[in-house]
């Protein structure tokens, strides 16, 4: 470990084997978030989760995390596209399109995720009790470890929800918020190259607006 001269911090961490999630050490899962998935949220209000999981991604994108997209039954006809505030950001690459309930089912979902390198996931899928529960599960019976993002994910009711977290949490998830793994990832205000894109994203777009 070395001295970080910008930083009054007394050690740069090792940002590979770093127990905390790290731009270098992890990348975003992002599981069918679709117009009947979102109407269908009852856990939350649907403008606050848009909101969250929008923001979540926008965090993704300034810390260069690969991110994982995947959809269900687009190709099949039986769904509609990502919703357009989060495919926008999401980029022009096609997501991995299933027809699994659970994305750990999918070859080529699965196939992406390794490909990413990164054995720290950060979920967000809808539903929490299903389609982040399912996945998330299976990730963690083979080593990942996973961090399900509490407030930009949601369920078929608010006891559903608190089910599909608690039952990854009992089994080794580690559950955040978006605003904490905006923090996380960037831990230390000496490093510029990201502090002015977090400020505006957690405090200026988000905190201190609404």
């Amino acid at each position: 470990m070395a001295t970080d001269p910008l930083s009054s911090s007394s050690v740069i961490r090792d940002p590979l084997g770093d127990h905390l999630l790290t731009p270098q050490n992890s990348a975003l899962v992002v599981i069918d978030y679709q117009p009947s998935q979102v109407a269908a949220v009852r856990s939350m209000d649907h403008d606050l989760l848009v909101k969250n999981i929008v923001s979540t991604v926008k965090i993704a994108r300034v810390f260069e995390l690969p991110i994982v997209h995947s959809t269900v039954n687009v190709k099949s006809g039986r769904g509609k596209p990502t919703i357009a505030p989060l495919a926008e950001l999401l980029g022009d690459e096609p997501p991995v399109d299933r027809t699994s309930l659970n994305a750990w089912e999918d070859a080529a979902f699965i196939r992406a995720v390794r490909a990413t390198g990164r054995r720290k996931l950060i979920f967000c899928a809808l539903w929490t009790e299903i389609c982040m529960a399912f996945p998330t599960l299976d990730a963690l019976r083979e080593g990942y470890e996973v961090y399900p993002v509490v407030d930009a994910i949601g369920g078929t009711s608010v006891e559903a929800h608190r089910a599909g977290l608690e039952r990854v949490a009992q089994a080794g998830g580690k559950p955040i918020s978006w605003v904490a793994l905006a923090c996380e990832l960037q831990r230390d205000w000496a490093r510029q190259k990201t502090v002015a894109d977090v400020v505006a994203i957690v405090l200026t777009d988000r905190l201190l607006k609404e």
